[in-house]
């Protein structure tokens, strides 16, 4: 699918097309969608008849695999079977799942001794510790660097290389369970979403828009930005999907063109229009913010601020060595590392840093252990409580977390402020190993500090709105504010009283700080767009640090979200009764007009009444002679109709009056002066039990139609039509038998009239005996 965009500003022709780009017309996003019949609204409008309970669990994973090869065969592993978590570095519970056997899993030196880019590098005889396999109702994985985005050549492409994601594509369906359906797919260079249903779950998912939001080079280039998707589950709660890969850096700089990108994914990503089920098309559903549920993850780049990076390093390195025997080069390469504080180098006066972190290290208790070779102290003491433990890694994350950025910036309304929150934080940084360790953090010669670069956010709509509340409370409270200051508040040359008569307390905004490391109870009775009541609970929020392949370890979270979804077989019976219902109303409503002829006596006889099915026969007719005949039109049925007769078809492309010459119609009461534009002729309204009388006069005293009906050539039969509005036509035939005259006729013909007079005459010719 293209790219979805919006700005102020279109760019030229030649970078219109470039991935992450702007769109070149916002029409282009508009399908054609047909208007729905009411029968459509009338079923949706008894939704709520036909929706059931549901409940499935969403696996949302993100992994930036920093373009290496390999990283594919450990996707299964981790994102599928759950497998790679370390329970010593991991502050979660799993006695729900079951727990590993030291005896059997792979210890971490063996683990990384045996890598290779051919095979997992999860370790051997991993159970698995979350849920996985067919235990999950939408798999949504998120990847960033699928290619190398930092190649100027990459980011230039006008298009996407499809080859990368078609090789991720078959490595997450060789793991998924028989059965499960892609639902959704974008890609932005280097970002790729995916999201599987399960065979239970993927019929019910519709309305899937996705789009792409570029950020990088030159404020839109997509060597940064976001995939988003969009679908609707069980026809009645809306979910988006934003993978994003932020800006990347430490300098001040690059935090702020991080909110920056956040802003764009949040302002440019546009959806395609949404419609209801009854076809309506919605007001809201084409932007980030108009969904039930919103899960925002990826590489957010995100780091930890005013911290030294080489002395967090070694701090979380001291659990990370815990995780290894005696031997193998990364616990060498830790122990080395801690070791240098036994034996510092010695100090240079005129090195700032040097200083600066011989500051922190003594301001925040970091204490190393003086040798390789000493016992390393339980993560975990069987006395004293993990929050309570000095030594343990609960207590070493909550020294680091109030350092983190994002934190920071939400709690101080910069970014990701409307509503997001995030699990706990009980694992490791994702950011930045050496590729092909378990807890060997960069060794490089960059010595890159750790941070938690890769993160998974979520918000309901209650979530949002709440802090909209929030939002304007606060303005009208500080406007209120500003008008009380206008007043003169504090001025002693101001009456007091009078001011303070005019404000009141008891309606001042509330003045609690916005925290978005607040303990946030899962929300009890989410009400979604559709008006249902939903749940949504986080589950395991976790990190697989014994996945190898990457310089980043994969992150993943498990909510269980409870809905209300449309039961397609109640729906039906629901639909067949509404179409009763509704052919019996119409039925009801439709006007509905007995048509009655009644014949006059005259000298002929003719007397009685009929049906107006058997049209009205006049009898015999002769020249200039009117006959006359009176229908009657009665309103059998009960609501108004509106009645008159409408122009005859001769053919496809032409039509007559409403009567032929030779008859003439006139109703006993004046025509409505107000009538459908559709009718060009008079019309009658005729209320349920009146009636309506339509005296029709056959008259034939056109000499030349007389002359065709002497000579055969012409007949006194037609059908009128008689057009009931919003109901149906009624058809009703007129004929009658014509006398033959002498008039119109030359005089050798009359000559040759026989005995008895011209209607003896056969066309106008002579008797079969020739008498003249």
């Amino acid at each position: 699918m293209s790219s979805s965009t919006r700005s102020d500003v279109s760019p030229g022709p030649q970078i219109r097309n470039t991935p992450g780009a702007f769109p070149s017309t916002p029409g282009e996003l508009d399908p054609v969608v047909s208007s729905q019949h009411s029968l459509s609204k009338a079923v949706y409008e008894r939704r709520a008849e036909y929706t059931v309970p549901r409940k499935i669990r969403i696996k949302v994973g993100t992994w930036n695999v920093a373009a290496l090869p390999g990283t594919e065969e450990d996707i299964g592993s981790w994102f599928v079977d759950g497998k790679g978590i370390s329970e010593s570095l991991s502050n979660l519970s799993f006695e729900n799942i079951g727990t590993t056997d030291g005896d059997d899993l792979e210890d971490a030196g063996h683990q990384e001794a045996r890598r290779s880019k051919k095979r997992p590098t999860v370790p051997s005889n991993d159970p698995g510790l979350v849920p996985g396999g067919d235990d999950i109702g939408l798999y949504v994985l998120g990847l960033q660097e699928i290619i190398d985005v930092s190649s100027a050549t990459e980011a230039l492409k006008p298009y996407n290389d499809p080859w990368p994601g078609r090789r991720w594509k078959q490595s997450v369906e060789d793991a998924l369970p028989e059965g499960y359906t892609k639902v959704a797919e974008q890609q932005l260079i280097g970002l790729f979403l995916l999201i599987y249903a399960a065979p239970r779950v993927a019929p019910t998912v519709s309305s899937v828009s996705t789009a792409s939001t570029g950020t990088g080079l030159m404020g839109y280039l997509g060597n940064k930005g976001a995939v988003v998707a969009r679908l609707v589950l069980g026809e009645t709660t809306r979910l988006v999907f934003i993978n994003c890969h932020l800006a990347a850096g430490v300098e001040k700089g690059n935090l702020e063109r991080r909110n920056w990108d956040a802003s764009q994914v949040l302002s440019r990503a546009k959806f395609d229009p949404l419609y209801n089920g009854a076809g309506e098309k919605e007001e809201t559903g084409e932007n980030i913010g108009d969904e039930d549920f919103a899960f925002w993850f990826g590489d957010l780049n995100y780091r930890l601020e005013g911290m030294p990076g080489d002395d967090v390093r070694r701090l979380l390195m001291l659990h990370t060595k815990n995780e290894y025997g005696q031997g193998g080069p990364s616990k060498r390469k830790i122990s080395a590392e801690l070791a240098l504080e036994s034996n510092p180098k010695p100090i240079d006066p005129a090195d700032d840093t040097d200083r600066k972190s011989r500051i922190y290290r003594h301001n925040h208790h970091f204490h190393y252990r003086s040798s390789p070779e000493t016992p390393a102290t339980s993560l975990y003491s069987d006395k004293l409580d993990p929050s309570s433990d000095p030594a343990s890694l609960q207590t070493t994350l909550e020294s680091l977390l109030p350092h983190d950025q994002l934190h920071q910036q939400m709690r101080t309304r910069k970014a990701f402020c409307d509503g997001w929150r995030e699990g706990p934080i009980d694992f490791l940084p994702t950011y930045k190993y050496d590729v092909g360790s378990v807890g060997m953090f960069d060794s490089s010669e960059k010595k890159r500090g750790p941070s938690w670069c890769d993160r998974i956010l979520y918000r309901t709509r209650k979530d949002k709105l709440a802090y909209e509340e929030k939002t304007k409370a606060e303005e009208a409270a500080k406007k209120r504010d500003e008008e009380m200051r206008s007043h003169g508040i504090g001025d002693p040359a101001v009456n007091q009283e009078e001011v303070l008569f005019d404000y009141d307390p008891a309606t001042d905004g509330d003045d609690h700080d916005y925290d978005p490391d607040a303990d946030v109870e899962d929300p009890e009775g989410v009400t979604t767009a559709a008006g249902f009541e939903d749940k949504i609970h986080l589950e395991y929020y976790t990190s697989h640090q014994r996945v190898l392949s990457s310089d980043h370890k994969p992150l993943d979270a498990i909510f269980t979200l409870q809905y209300e979804a449309v039961d397609l077989d109640l729906k039906a019976k629901v639909h067949q009764e509404v179409a009763r219902e509704l052919d019996k109303a119409e039925n009801e409503r439709r006007p509905t007009v007995t048509v009655v002829v009644d014949y006059h006596h005259d000298h002929e006889g003719e007397s009685g009444s009929s049906s107006g099915t058997e049209g009205v026969d006049f009898g015999s007719v002769r020249f200039d002679s009117p006959k006359m005949r009176t229908v009657t039109l009665a309103n059998t049925g009960g609501v108004p109709a509106t009645v008159g007769f409408t122009d005859r078809i001769v053919t496809a492309d032409k039509t007559e009056g409403v009567a032929p010459p030779w008859l003439h119609l006139r109703f006993d009461r004046s025509s409505d002066k107000d009538h459908p534009a559709s009718e060009p002729h008079q019309v009658y309204t005729v209320e349920p039990g009146d009636a309506v009388n339509v005296e029709m006069t056959l008259h034939v005293k056109d000499i030349e139609l007389v002359r065709a009906l002497n000579e055969g050539h012409a007949n006194l039969q037609d059908v009128l039509v008689l057009r009931i509005h919003n109901g149906r036509d009624h058809f009703l035939p007129i004929h009658a038998t014509w006398l033959p005259s002498s008039f119109g006729r030359s005089i050798g013909n009359l000559v040759k009239v026989p005995e008895g007079g011209v209607r003896r005459s056969q066309d106008g010719r002579q008797d079969s005996q020739g008498k003249t």
